[in-house]
Protein backbone atom coordinates (compact mmCIF):
# COMPACT_ATOMS: atom_id res chain seq x y z
CA UNK A 1 0.00 0.00 0.00
CA UNK A 2 1.33 3.44 -0.96
CA UNK A 3 1.51 5.85 1.97
CA UNK A 4 -0.83 8.81 1.57
CA UNK A 5 0.47 12.35 2.10
CA UNK A 6 0.04 13.20 5.75
CA UNK A 7 -0.58 16.21 7.97
CA UNK A 8 2.32 18.46 8.94
CA UNK A 9 1.90 20.71 11.98
CA UNK A 10 4.28 23.64 12.39
CA UNK A 11 5.14 24.99 15.83
CA UNK A 12 5.29 28.41 14.22
CA UNK A 13 6.58 30.42 17.22
CA UNK A 14 9.35 27.88 17.77
CA UNK A 15 10.31 28.13 14.09
CA UNK A 16 10.26 31.91 13.76
CA UNK A 17 12.33 32.32 16.93
CA UNK A 18 14.83 29.85 15.45
CA UNK A 19 14.79 31.75 12.16
CA UNK A 20 15.29 35.07 13.97
CA UNK A 21 18.40 33.84 15.75
CA UNK A 22 19.68 31.82 12.80
CA UNK A 23 19.43 34.39 10.01
CA UNK A 24 21.44 37.65 10.28
CA UNK A 25 19.51 40.83 11.02
CA UNK A 26 21.34 42.35 8.07
CA UNK A 27 18.59 40.75 5.98
CA UNK A 28 16.31 43.77 5.70
CA UNK A 29 13.38 45.10 3.73
CA UNK A 30 13.94 48.00 1.30
CA UNK A 31 13.03 50.42 4.10
CA UNK A 32 15.65 48.89 6.43
CA UNK A 33 13.30 46.85 8.63
CA UNK A 34 14.86 43.50 9.63
CA UNK A 35 13.02 40.61 7.99
CA UNK A 36 15.38 37.80 8.99
CA UNK A 37 12.65 35.85 10.83
CA UNK A 38 10.21 36.25 7.93
CA UNK A 39 12.72 35.12 5.32
CA UNK A 40 14.03 32.31 7.49
CA UNK A 41 10.57 30.92 8.24
CA UNK A 42 9.52 31.01 4.57
CA UNK A 43 12.67 29.10 3.63
CA UNK A 44 12.07 26.59 6.43
CA UNK A 45 8.54 25.90 5.18
CA UNK A 46 9.80 25.53 1.60
CA UNK A 47 12.41 23.00 2.73
CA UNK A 48 9.93 21.03 4.85
CA UNK A 49 7.39 20.83 2.03
CA UNK A 50 10.03 19.82 -0.48
CA UNK A 51 11.51 17.10 1.72
CA UNK A 52 8.35 15.64 3.28
CA UNK A 53 5.56 16.33 0.74
CA UNK A 54 2.69 16.72 3.23
CA UNK A 55 -0.85 16.70 1.91
CA UNK A 56 -2.00 19.07 4.66
CA UNK A 57 -0.10 21.81 6.45
CA UNK A 58 -1.04 23.98 9.44
CA UNK A 59 0.96 26.84 10.91
CA UNK A 60 -0.05 26.60 14.57
CA UNK A 61 0.16 29.80 16.62
CA UNK A 62 0.14 30.94 20.24
CA UNK A 63 -3.18 32.77 20.67
CA UNK A 64 -2.23 32.79 24.36
CA UNK A 65 1.42 32.05 25.10
CA UNK A 66 0.77 31.75 28.87
CA UNK A 67 -2.75 30.36 29.30
CA UNK A 68 -4.66 31.25 32.46
CA UNK A 69 -5.38 27.61 33.33
CA UNK A 70 -1.65 26.83 33.44
CA UNK A 71 -0.74 29.95 35.41
CA UNK A 72 -3.53 29.20 37.90
CA UNK A 73 -2.03 25.76 38.48
CA UNK A 74 1.61 26.91 38.67
CA UNK A 75 2.11 30.70 38.92
CA UNK A 76 5.79 30.40 37.92
CA UNK A 77 4.82 28.98 34.52
CA UNK A 78 6.89 30.99 31.99
CA UNK A 79 7.02 33.85 34.50
CA UNK A 80 10.67 34.54 33.69
CA UNK A 81 9.67 35.35 30.10
CA UNK A 82 7.18 38.08 31.02
CA UNK A 83 8.18 41.54 29.82
CA UNK A 84 5.37 43.44 31.57
CA UNK A 85 1.83 42.59 32.56
CA UNK A 86 1.28 39.32 30.72
CA UNK A 87 3.19 40.24 27.56
CA UNK A 88 5.93 37.89 26.41
CA UNK A 89 9.44 39.28 26.22
CA UNK A 90 10.25 39.32 22.51
CA UNK A 91 13.28 40.96 20.87
CA UNK A 92 12.43 44.44 19.60
CA UNK A 93 13.34 43.56 16.04
CA UNK A 94 11.34 40.31 16.04
CA UNK A 95 8.00 41.65 17.31
CA UNK A 96 7.20 43.68 14.12
CA UNK A 97 7.98 40.65 11.96
CA UNK A 98 5.29 38.41 13.47
CA UNK A 99 2.36 40.26 11.82
CA UNK A 100 4.25 40.12 8.51
CA UNK A 101 4.66 36.34 8.91
CA UNK A 102 0.92 36.02 9.52
CA UNK A 103 0.09 38.15 6.46
CA UNK A 104 2.41 36.12 4.23
CA UNK A 105 0.97 32.78 5.41
CA UNK A 106 -2.57 34.04 4.82
CA UNK A 107 -1.78 35.43 1.37
CA UNK A 108 -0.07 32.18 0.31
CA UNK A 109 -3.01 30.14 1.60
CA UNK A 110 -1.24 28.10 4.28
CA UNK A 111 -3.70 27.31 7.06
CA UNK A 112 -2.86 29.34 10.17
CA UNK A 113 -4.52 28.55 13.48
CA UNK A 114 -4.42 29.90 17.00
CA UNK A 115 -7.23 29.38 19.49
CA UNK A 116 -7.95 31.88 22.30
CA UNK A 117 -6.84 30.58 25.68
CA UNK A 118 -4.41 28.02 24.26
CA UNK A 119 -0.81 27.68 23.11
CA UNK A 120 0.35 26.37 19.75
CA UNK A 121 1.25 23.13 21.58
CA UNK A 122 -2.41 22.55 22.42
CA UNK A 123 -3.57 23.27 18.88
CA UNK A 124 -1.00 20.78 17.57
CA UNK A 125 -2.01 18.19 20.16
CA UNK A 126 -5.68 18.41 19.28
CA UNK A 127 -5.12 18.33 15.51
CA UNK A 128 -2.69 15.42 15.86
CA UNK A 129 -4.96 13.11 17.84
CA UNK A 130 -7.93 13.89 15.57
CA UNK A 131 -6.03 13.17 12.35
CA UNK A 132 -6.78 9.98 10.45
CA UNK A 133 -3.30 9.33 9.07
CA UNK A 134 0.36 10.18 9.52
CA UNK A 135 1.18 13.36 11.43
CA UNK A 136 4.54 15.11 11.51
CA UNK A 137 4.97 17.78 14.21
CA UNK A 138 7.81 20.20 13.47
CA UNK A 139 9.05 21.74 16.71
CA UNK A 140 11.99 22.44 18.97
CA UNK A 141 9.86 21.78 22.07
CA UNK A 142 10.47 18.46 23.81
CA UNK A 143 6.99 18.62 25.38
CA UNK A 144 5.64 17.44 22.02
CA UNK A 145 7.35 14.08 22.56
CA UNK A 146 4.33 13.09 24.67
CA UNK A 147 2.29 12.88 21.45
CA UNK A 148 4.42 10.38 19.54
CA UNK A 149 2.43 7.31 18.65
CA UNK A 150 3.73 4.63 16.30
CA UNK A 151 0.26 3.19 15.78
CA UNK A 152 -1.18 6.28 14.03
CA UNK A 153 1.69 7.29 13.41
CA UNK A 154 2.44 10.64 15.04
CA UNK A 155 6.10 11.68 14.83
CA UNK A 156 8.06 14.73 15.91
CA UNK A 157 10.51 16.32 13.52
CA UNK A 158 12.74 17.86 16.17
CA UNK A 159 14.62 21.00 15.18
CA UNK A 160 17.33 21.06 17.88
CA UNK A 161 20.02 20.73 15.19
CA UNK A 162 18.17 22.88 12.67
CA UNK A 163 15.60 22.25 9.96
CA UNK A 164 18.32 20.89 7.66
CA UNK A 165 19.22 18.26 10.27
CA UNK A 166 15.90 17.22 11.75
CA UNK A 167 15.80 14.43 14.31
CA UNK A 168 12.89 12.08 13.62
CA UNK A 169 11.43 11.23 17.01
CA UNK A 170 9.17 8.21 17.33
CA UNK A 171 8.44 5.95 20.31
CA UNK A 172 11.76 4.14 19.98
CA UNK A 173 13.66 7.44 19.93
CA UNK A 174 11.92 8.66 23.10
CA UNK A 175 12.62 5.36 24.85
CA UNK A 176 16.27 5.41 23.76
CA UNK A 177 16.81 9.01 24.84
CA UNK A 178 14.84 9.12 28.10
CA UNK A 179 14.14 5.54 29.11
CA UNK A 180 10.35 5.95 28.99
CA UNK A 181 7.76 5.30 26.27
CA UNK A 182 6.44 8.36 24.45
CA UNK A 183 3.05 8.17 26.12
CA UNK A 184 4.81 8.59 29.49
CA UNK A 185 6.93 11.58 28.53
CA UNK A 186 4.60 14.12 30.21
CA UNK A 187 4.75 12.22 33.51
CA UNK A 188 8.54 11.98 33.23
CA UNK A 189 8.81 15.72 32.48
CA UNK A 190 6.55 16.56 35.42
CA UNK A 191 8.88 14.75 37.82
CA UNK A 192 12.07 16.12 36.26
CA UNK A 193 10.80 19.67 35.79
CA UNK A 194 11.70 22.15 33.08
CA UNK A 195 13.42 25.42 34.10
CA UNK A 196 12.82 26.87 30.62
CA UNK A 197 9.08 26.82 31.37
CA UNK A 198 9.34 27.68 35.06
CA UNK A 199 8.41 24.15 36.18
CA UNK A 200 10.34 23.24 39.32
CA UNK A 201 9.96 19.46 39.19
CA UNK A 202 10.59 17.35 42.29
CA UNK A 203 13.77 18.51 44.07
CA UNK A 204 16.36 15.76 44.02
CA UNK A 205 14.72 13.84 41.17
CA UNK A 206 16.67 14.04 37.92
CA UNK A 207 16.28 12.36 34.54
CA UNK A 208 17.45 8.90 35.59
CA UNK A 209 15.36 8.71 38.75
CA UNK A 210 12.29 10.11 37.01
CA UNK A 211 12.61 7.56 34.20
CA UNK A 212 13.13 4.70 36.62
CA UNK A 213 10.09 5.64 38.70
CA UNK A 214 7.77 6.10 35.74
CA UNK A 215 8.99 2.87 34.14
CA UNK A 216 8.49 0.93 37.38
CA UNK A 217 5.02 2.26 38.21
CA UNK A 218 3.73 2.96 34.71
CA UNK A 219 2.32 6.43 35.35
CA UNK A 220 2.52 9.39 37.68
CA UNK A 221 -0.92 8.53 39.03
CA UNK A 222 0.23 5.01 39.97
CA UNK A 223 3.43 6.40 41.49
CA UNK A 224 1.49 8.77 43.72
CA UNK A 225 -0.76 5.91 44.79
CA UNK A 226 2.37 4.03 45.85
CA UNK A 227 3.47 7.06 47.89
CA UNK A 228 0.10 7.15 49.67
CA UNK A 229 -0.27 3.38 50.11
CA UNK A 230 3.26 2.42 51.13
CA UNK A 231 4.36 1.01 47.79
CA UNK A 232 7.86 -0.11 46.81
CA UNK A 233 9.84 3.12 47.27
CA UNK A 234 12.97 3.95 49.21
CA UNK A 235 12.60 6.20 52.22
CA UNK A 236 14.39 8.97 50.33
CA UNK A 237 12.15 8.69 47.28
CA UNK A 238 9.02 8.68 49.43
CA UNK A 239 10.19 11.76 51.33
CA UNK A 240 10.98 13.71 48.14
CA UNK A 241 7.69 12.80 46.48
CA UNK A 242 5.65 13.50 49.60
CA UNK A 243 7.25 16.92 49.99
CA UNK A 244 6.34 17.74 46.40
CA UNK A 245 2.76 16.44 46.65
CA UNK A 246 1.12 19.85 46.11
CA UNK A 247 3.20 20.45 42.99
CA UNK A 248 2.54 16.96 41.62
CA UNK A 249 -1.20 17.39 42.11
CA UNK A 250 -1.42 20.41 39.78
CA UNK A 251 1.56 20.00 37.43
CA UNK A 252 -0.01 17.48 35.01
CA UNK A 253 -2.53 20.11 33.90
CA UNK A 254 0.41 22.33 32.96
CA UNK A 255 2.71 19.78 31.35
CA UNK A 256 0.15 17.76 29.42
CA UNK A 257 -0.75 19.10 26.00
CA UNK A 258 -4.46 19.77 25.63
CA UNK A 259 -6.19 17.45 23.18
CA UNK A 260 -9.67 18.95 23.28
CA UNK A 261 -9.14 22.48 21.94
CA UNK A 262 -12.22 23.81 20.10
CA UNK A 263 -10.91 23.80 16.53
CA UNK A 264 -12.88 25.79 13.94
CA UNK A 265 -13.56 24.50 10.46
CA UNK A 266 -10.41 25.03 8.43
CA UNK A 267 -9.09 23.92 5.04
CA UNK A 268 -5.81 22.20 5.91
CA UNK A 269 -4.87 21.23 2.34
CA UNK A 270 -1.47 22.29 1.08
CA UNK A 271 -2.20 25.25 -1.22
CA UNK A 272 -1.70 24.47 -4.91
CA UNK A 273 -2.13 28.10 -5.85
CA UNK A 274 -1.72 31.41 -4.07
CA UNK A 275 -4.85 32.42 -2.17
CA UNK A 276 -4.37 36.18 -2.66
CA UNK A 277 -1.79 36.90 -5.40
CA UNK A 278 -2.25 40.66 -5.20
CA UNK A 279 -1.68 40.81 -1.44
CA UNK A 280 1.30 38.47 -1.71
CA UNK A 281 2.88 40.54 -4.49
CA UNK A 282 2.54 43.66 -2.35
CA UNK A 283 4.15 41.92 0.63
CA UNK A 284 7.00 40.58 -1.49
CA UNK A 285 7.71 44.05 -2.87
CA UNK A 286 7.39 45.89 0.44
CA UNK A 287 9.58 43.50 2.42
CA UNK A 288 11.95 42.28 -0.28
CA UNK A 289 10.87 38.64 -0.08
CA UNK A 290 11.35 37.66 -3.72
CA UNK A 291 14.03 35.00 -3.11
CA UNK A 292 12.37 33.01 -0.30
CA UNK A 293 8.89 33.36 -1.84
CA UNK A 294 10.21 32.01 -5.12
CA UNK A 295 11.59 28.98 -3.31
CA UNK A 296 8.32 28.44 -1.43
CA UNK A 297 6.26 28.79 -4.61
CA UNK A 298 8.47 26.22 -6.31
CA UNK A 299 8.08 23.83 -3.38
CA UNK A 300 4.30 24.21 -3.43
CA UNK A 301 3.91 23.97 -7.21
CA UNK A 302 3.60 20.15 -7.41
CA UNK A 303 0.38 20.44 -5.40
CA UNK A 304 -1.26 22.29 -8.32
CA UNK A 305 -0.71 19.35 -10.65
CA UNK A 306 -1.30 16.55 -8.14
Amino acid sequence: MVAMPGLMLLDTPSLYFRAFYGVPESMTAPDGMPVNAVRGLIDMIAMLVRQHSPGELVACMDADWRPAFRVAAIPTYKAHRVASGDVEEVPDTLAPQVPVIEQVLDAVGIARLGVPGYEADDVMGTLAVRAKGQVDIVTGDRDMFQLVDDAQPIRVLYTARGVKNLDLVDEAAVAARYGVPGRSYADFATLRGDPSDGLPGVPGVGDKTAAALITRFGSLEALLRAVDEGGDLTAGQRAKLSAARDYLRVAPAVVQVARDVPIPELDLALPGRTRDPQALAALVERYGLGGPMGRLSEALSPASSA
